[in-house]
């Protein structure tokens, strides 16, 4: 591993530890095993090592979801794809995968943050195509909003970056067959899906969840 790496490395160590704003050069520099100037040869602050964690998984996040929905498999198996796809990033980048999801608003970069939410907007918005396009091909209920089922995938897929540990006794494959069984056949099976008065519609949720309070 080189010196430039080493620093990118054990910062995202730290920064998954206790924060960016709990991390100083100084920090880093002892972890690497170097003096403070040291890194400051390879990168201005905080803020330019943070960018450099999270650009290069922010773009294959975008690439591998376009080779997947640019492909000829079902939408079923696009979903499943997807959801493998940004989950297995976590495996063996979770530790640059974590802080890329938990700490961007610390970039001071205005330039590249522009650049690097704009990779974020387009990854949004081929989730939300990519559901589309398993509405029109009937394979995805009609009902639903494109942007709510897409904001459902990625909070559910991101808050992974909260709790997964490698080393634990769940795997990523596990979690995304799990994920992927929740969104394409629910948690309620058989006769209980049309149990009388059971809430359909968000109105009917709304006013459920309000009387049980």
């Amino acid at each position: 591993m080189n010196r430039r790496r080493e620093i990118i490395r054990r910062a995202a160590e730290i920064f998954a530890r206790q924060g960016v704003s709990d991390t100083s050069m100084e920090d880093i520099a002892n972890a690497v095993g170097i003096k403070r100037e040291g890194v400051y040869y390879y990168f201005k602050n905080r803020s330019a090592i943070l960018l450099e964690i999270i650009e290069p998984q922010s773009a294959a996040l975008l690439r591998n979801l376009q080779r997947i929905h640019q492909s000829n498999a079902s939408p079923a198996d696009k979903l499943r794809s997807g959801i493998g796809s940004h989950l297995d990033s976590y495996n063996p980048n979770y530790i640059e995968m974590s802080v890329a999801l938990r700490e961007d608003h610390f970039v001071q970069d205005q330039t590249k943050m522009r650049k690097l939410k704009n990779v974020w907007d387009d990854y949004e918005k081929l989730w939300t195509e990519l559901v589309v396009a398993g509405q029109e091909a009937g394979a995805f209920s009609p009902t639903l909003d494109p942007k709510l089922v897409t904001f459902g995938i990625l909070g559910m897929c991101n808050w992974v970056s909260r709790w997964y540990q490698p080393e634990g006794d769940t795997t990523i494959n596990e979690i995304a067959e799990t994920y992927s069984s929740i969104l394409m056949g629910g948690l309620v099976v058989g006769d209980a899906r049309f149990a009388e008065n059971l809430p359909t519609t968000p109105a009917e949720l709304t006013t459920s969840a309000a009387g049980t309070r």
